[in-house]
């Protein structure tokens, strides 16, 4: 089940808003989610519903036996709390990275298989809660859960299950068990939600299905400049579509009374790598820093020690997203500019205004290559396409792209610079400090109209899937 479905904007959501309102007291709205958050998983996640809640069991176990456990930094503290990461890390690599690994010592001369093993949806998610629950309770930052119940909703709350945002435990520990929902605050969560549905439907969706169709064509057969575009085009669609699914999912958690941080802030306007990584999937940037640069030493080494382990966090940053060597060549990617930048040797480019930006694009456009391709050879063949072609090739531009597709590419282009919505503030700003009613009326009729324009391509049964649900 997606949020962009019928389904769950016509039945699941209504539903379970309805039975939570009407669940009297904190406990029962917390089995209201729970419930509701299980039978949301299971509709494609299935048998594995029961490996979430499992999961969720077992670190409720080991938090409390970390609570119960005297000192600061004991022997047995350290031993459960590397138990628990152990079990949690476990239970991810057998799923995600089992088959990659007898994939590749098989084609090192040994023959290793393993089948059957299907990757459960969220998994990579749910395993970084999971450990940041462990990790903050082992530090003393929040204290574990005696009740089950409220492990479980933390696990499994479904506005996040699937595709994030990654919410550390410490940012949330104290609305589990009790929050309030205002009227202003349901408000903005319908807002937040229609906005991030209308950027995932109307542009990604719109944009994602030109994309497809050329990286399902040979490169060779790719005239150079529907590459370039299918390249840019799939930039913004990667774009949108997470961070519309990250703002239906704040959308949401905000009716139901969660604060979540936000994970996104006009990525693309940054002025280098390391500003990049401030701006995009923030959550996942902040779960690496916390959980695996700090701890590796962070900035307090020496420069060596620090681009190291800079390396090796971009590294397990690719390794998170796919269990492909693409994905590891894009974090490797993404790891060396940072390097660099932290070296210094970029410096004349990210200090001097407008090629700051063309080039982070170029990094970030170039790395999405190898994100997006299935195999090495498709990725440097897709990048030979962008730099020569021959004119005769079986896909030109106009074959691909229509008038629907470039209006979406340029609203995308626009609404992924800040450029609108801080007018747009600006002008509700002013509207409502002038007492004038326009401002009053424009919003929610604007928000009407993405909300009746997605709801009908949803309904014409256009292309619709969601780029990180397979991580």
């Amino acid at each position: 089940m997606v949020f962009s479905s019928e389904v769950f904007l016509f039945g699941f959501l209504p539903l379970t808003l309805a039975l939570y309102f009407a669940a009297p007291g904190a406990r029962l709205k917390n089995v209201v989610l729970v419930a509701a958050s299980l039978a949301f998983y299971g509709w494609g996640g299935g048998v594995y519903t029961a490996l979430v809640v499992g999961s969720a069991l077992v670190n409720f176990a080991f938090g409390l036996a970390l609570s119960r456990a005297s000192g600061d930094a004991t022997r047995r503290r350290r031993a459960l709390v590397a138990a628990a990461v152990a079990f949690d890390l476990a239970v991810l690599a057998w799923f995600k990275y089992a088959g990659f690994v007898a994939e590749n010592l098989s084609a090192a001369g040994l023959n290793v298989r393993i089948a059957g093993v299907v990757l459960p949806l969220g998994i990579s998610f749910f395993t970084f809660h999971a450990i940041s629950y462990i990790v903050d309770v082992y530090r003393r930052t929040s204290e574990a859960r005696r009740n089950p119940l409220e492990v479980v909703l933390y696990f499994t709350f479904f506005p996040q299950l699937i595709a994030g945002p990654i919410i550390r435990y410490k940012d949330v520990a104290g609305q589990l068990a009790r929050r309030t929902v205002t009227t202003p605050d349901f408000a903005y969560g319908v807002q937040r939600f229609v906005a991030g549905l209308g950027k995932k439907v109307l542009i990604a969706n719109t944009l994602g299905a030109c994309v497809d169709r050329v990286f399902a064509t040979a490169p060779a057969d790719v005239s150079r400049p529907l590459a370039w575009f299918a390249l840019a085009a799939y930039t913004l669609q990667i774009y949108f579509d997470f961070s519309g699914y990250t703002d239906m999912a704040i959308g949401l958690a905000r009716m139901f009374g969660f604060r979540f941080l936000e994970n996104f802030d006009f990525p693309y306007v940054a002025g280098s790598v390391r500003e990049f990584w401030g701006r995009w999937h923030i959550s996942l940037s902040r779960w690496f820093r916390d959980y695996l640069y700090v701890p590796l030493g962070g900035n307090r080494v020496t420069p060596w020690r620090v681009y190291v382990n800079l390396a090796i966090v971009f590294v397990l940053c690719g390794l998170w997203h796919g269990a492909k060597w693409t994905f590891v060549v894009w974090g490797l990617i993404h790891g060396l500019f940072l390097v660099l930048e932290r070296a210094g040797w970029m410096r004349p480019l990210t200090s001097t205004p407008v090629v700051r930006h063309v080039y982070l694009l170029a990094v970030v456009m170039f790395g999405w290559v190898f994100f997006r391709s299935d195999s090495f050879a498709y990725a440097f063949a897709f990048l030979r396409a962008l730099v020569h072609q021959a004119p005769a090739t079986r896909l030109g531009f106009w074959g691909v792209v229509d008038r629907e597709t470039l209006l979406a590419f340029a609203a995308g282009c626009v609404l992924a610079t800040p450029f609108v919505a801080q007018r747009v503030e600006a002008w509700l700003a002013r509207s409502r400090r002038g007492g004038l009613t326009i401002a009053a009326a424009a919003l929610p009729a604007s928000l009407a109209c993405i909300f009746v324009a997605s709801a009908s391509k949803l309904a014409a049964g256009t292309y619709n899937p969601f780029i990180y649900f397979r991580f």
